[in-house]
């Protein structure tokens, strides 16, 4: 029998980070299939298309840099979705260029605080309705930038690792609530960051990608979606790349 390949109608869904072009992809396709949202960021999101705002049962504004905070802004977020079913980990800050020998401690802090450690916090405070689910899914959104290095961003790539190593040992310890944990890996997504870059860096960002072309948010939208679906039951501790190839070595010594 096949099984679903997107999340049951009425799940219950909490994304973080959902103001911002990734997030709001992950929002609409998430309402597409069905699912009552509980969205957070720093800002709220006023222009949703009203079949997705439907979806939402709730916004909430929060830092998650504020750690203090975000235990009791995750428990307004369940209690208003009564109860939930998923985490979706997608907020994320990147906004510090310097080389290792020259980065400001306190942005270093502050990325990793929003990047890991926040997460950390939501995850940890949605745990207890996560376990009460009976089906409970995280999905945490890392970066390619995890594996291959990024230079002038280390406090970023760090942070993006971190994520990794936190849901594989998830993945372990929560397995026996029921909790599947995962990672999705994005690589080169065409999100409004990156259009604003200039067409010529945007043309070599391209080349180093072997499908020769930047990703779609709804091409994470759609992995995450997987992830939370009945057909992904038995994924657990798994990292999904969604890059388009980019972190494979393309440089070959054939010629031709």
């Amino acid at each position: 029998m096949a099984l679903p390949t997107t999340p049951s109608p009425g799940s219950r869904v909490i994304v973080t980070g959902a103001a911002g072009g990734m997030g709001r992809a992950i929002t609409a396709h998430l309402a597409e299939a069905g699912c009552r949202l509980a969205l957070c960021d720093l800002v709220t999101v006023d222009d949703l298309a009203p079949s997705v705002a439907a979806q939402v049962i709730h916004q909430a504004r929060l830092d998650l840099a504020d750690t203090a905070a975000v235990a009791d802004g995750v428990g307004a977020l369940v209690e208003s979705l009564g109860g939930c079913d998923a985490v979706v980990g997608n907020a994320g800050v990147v906004d510090t260029l310097h080389r290792a020998e020259r980065f400001p401690l306190d942005a270093w802090e502050r990325d990793l605080t929003v990047n890991l450690t926040g997460q950390f916090a939501v995850v940890q405070a949605a745990f207890p309705a996560l376990a009460n689910s009976g089906n409970g899914r995280v999905v945490l959104v890392s970066s390619t930038a995890a594996e291959t290095g990024l230079p002038g961003q280390a406090a970023y790539t760090a942070s993006k690792a971190g994520l990794v190593g936190f849901a594989r040992t998830l993945a372990v310890e929560w397995a026996s609530h029921g909790i599947r944990c995962n990672v999705v890996m994005p690589g080169m997504i065409d999100t409004p960051k990156v259009q604003a870059l200039t067409a010529d860096v945007r043309a070599r960002m391209a080349e180093a990608i072997p499908l020769g072309e930047f990703g779609l948010p709804g091409h994470v939208a759609g992995t995450i979606a997987y992830l939370l679906s009945p057909a992904a039951a038995y994924l657990t501790g798994t990292t999904v790349r969604v890059d388009g190839g980019w972190g494979l070595n393309n440089r070959s010594l054939a010629r031709g």
